[in-house]
């Protein structure tokens, strides 16, 4: 398998973990929804990686905010757990 095939077939992981994640974000234990931001931003760096290969500059802009706001997350519920 080429890298232009690994990079685009990269597109399917990142969509199943980022359905993962936001499945744990929902979840009533903050160790769950910690979990779940931090699966958020495996999913962010995933998206990112296959956006710049694919010159998707306004998905790449999109994660880039995203992440910051599951790092928002994280802190925010570390006082819960």
């Amino acid at each position: 398998m080429d890298w232009d095939s690994l990079v685009n077939f990269l597109q399917w992981p990142a969509m199943v973990i980022t359905l993962c994640a936001a499945f744990l974000v929902g979840a009533r234990r903050a160790n769950r929804r910690i979990l779940g931001f931090y699966t958020f931003i495996l999913s962010n760096a995933l998206w990112i990686v296959w956006g710049v290969h694919d010159g998707a500059w306004a998905l790449i802009a999109l994660q880039a905010g995203l992440l910051a706001m599951n790092v928002r997350g994280i802190f925010r519920n570390e006082n819960a757990a």
